[in-house]
């Protein structure tokens, strides 16, 4: 999994980088920072606005005596987006506004909760399951074994 992760740092590392150089060379350097720092702050922006509702909302939930589950899951996409719009580059500021916007949010709520169900009904398959248990046979009093001797207690040592 960890491999997986820096693969993936490493590609979105080079898309970013060729994705600057391209912009770069159409509207100049100068032009690109300043486009990127924009991004970033006008992100900033949209995801502290953002947040701020979804607190409000998650708040309007349990007053109301509901779990704020999906309320939760828009907060942690708020949170990924912004550490999307932080990043400098193009390609991870589109990701992050995306997920800024409700629909794609929705979106990605729906997959990914179907995604999770179904890797819980998986776990909960192979490692949940319990054998039947066997069915239990009448045996009358006369037929029983015997119970177990109780055991004495130790004995105390003799008084001198």
């Amino acid at each position: 999994m960890i491999a997986f992760f820096v693969a993936l740092a490493i590609v979105v590392g080079v898309v970013e980088i060729t994705v600057i150089i391209q912009v770069g060379q159409l509207i100049g350097f100068l032009n690109t920072v300043g486009l990127l720092l924009l991004v970033s702050l006008l992100g900033a922006w949209l995801v502290k606005r953002q947040g701020l509702g979804v607190m409000a909302r998650i708040r309007e939930q349990r007053s109301a005596g509901r779990i704020p589950a999906t309320e939760a899951f828009d907060g942690a996409l708020s949170l990924v987006a912004g550490v999307l719009l932080v990043i400098p580059g193009f390609v991870t500021d589109a990701l992050g506004l995306l997920l800024l916007l409700p629909p794609i949010r929705a979106v990605v709520r729906r997959f990914v909760s179907r995604r999770v169900l179904r890797e819980v009904e998986m776990v909960r398959s192979k490692q949940w399951t319990r054998a039947e248990p066997r069915p239990r046979q009448y045996v009358p009093p006369e037929n029983r074994p015997p119970p177990p001797p109780t055991p004495l207690p130790p004995a105390s040592p003799p008084d001198r």
